[in-house]
């Protein structure tokens, strides 16, 4: 191999290992894939919900959430993301209660969409949103916000209409 070629070969071989070497240094991260995943920008947000919330022992099960709080922000939502980690969500919250209408165009992830009120309590949960699907999915009521999980979450906590959600953008 002529001496030129091998320089250009040996530069090729140089960056392809710091790129693996990155590539793994941040795929280390816990939530690194959520970051590096398309569209995902917005800091993550603690929320808390509790199931049970009015027996003698509610349980707390703790979301890290990116809070949608703008029209733009709202429009994109998880729309051409392909990953949501476990303990993930997106919370979208609107400027006044409202009739809320949702839908799943271009978003790859079954999704369960929980409706909330201005004081965080749940008021309608639509499970099992279909991907691509563009039905509308309406929060059968007034509105504040939206807790959109994985598929399969809110049956899974038990997560019932009345239960609370605790985050910085619900009075009490």
């Amino acid at each position: 191999m002529p001496r030129k070629n091998r320089f250009a070969a040996a530069i090729g071989l140089c960056a392809a290992l710091i790129l693996l070497g990155a590539a793994v240094a941040v795929t280390a991260i816990p939530g690194a894939a959520w970051a590096l995943d398309v569209g995902a920008t917005a800091a993550l947000e603690n929320l808390t919900l509790v199931t049970d919330a009015k027996s003698a022992h509610p349980v707390e099960h703790v979301l890290h959430v990116e809070v949608m709080r703008t029209e733009e922000e709202r429009e994109r939502g998880l729309m051409e993301r392909r990953f949501l980690p476990s303990d993930r969500g997106m919370l979208f919250q609107f400027d006044h209660v409202q009739t809320v209408l949702m839908w799943m165009k271009n978003t790859y992830i079954p999704l369960d969409m929980i409706f909330l009120s201005r004081g965080g309590v749940v008021t309608h949960i639509a499970e099992n949103a279909e991907p691509m699907s563009e039905a509308i999915i309406s929060s059968n009521g007034p509105a504040f916000g939206v807790l959109e999980v994985n598929a399969g979450f809110a049956r899974k906590i038990g997560l019932k209409d009345g239960d609370l959600v605790r985050h910085d953008m619900f009075a009490r």
